[in-house]
């Protein structure tokens, strides 16, 4: 499985690193700081699963939603941000992303990451 990472806080992408290290082992992780690499990355490597941020440098994670979803409709991509607000949630949602968590991730939210990454990969 590979999943793509897009955050640039790299104490984040470090946070989930350590999670996916521990609970999918096999996961090849791809990193990226901004929208820009990590759609280049995206079309390149085809990751399975895209996480990411919102809030970023350059192409932030709300173009970077549209530009996966406009070449490869079915691309899996979760949201992990710190955006509360109901209108962007639902702008995102409305995209056709699997799912929209809120940073911080506790416990709770890690698991649920993990298992939505699981539930896709046996649908």
């Amino acid at each position: 499985m590979k999943i793509l990472l897009a955050d640039d806080s790299q104490f984040f992408k470090n946070f989930l690193l350590r999670i996916f290290n521990e609970y999918l082992p096999d996961a090849l992780i791809y990193q990226a700081g901004n929208g820009q690499e990590a759609f280049q990355i995206y079309h390149n490597e085809k990751p399975d699963f895209v996480l990411t941020d919102l809030l970023m440098p350059g192409i932030n994670g709300h173009e970077l939603v549209r530009l996966i979803k406009e070449s490869d409709h079915e691309a899996k991509i979760i949201v992990l941000s710190a955006d509360i607000q109901k209108s962007t949630r639902e702008e995102i949602e409305a995209m056709g992303v699997i799912d929209f968590i809120n940073k911080p991730l506790n416990n709770e939210k890690a698991t649920q990451l993990l298992n939505l990454i699981k539930e896709a990969c046996d649908a």
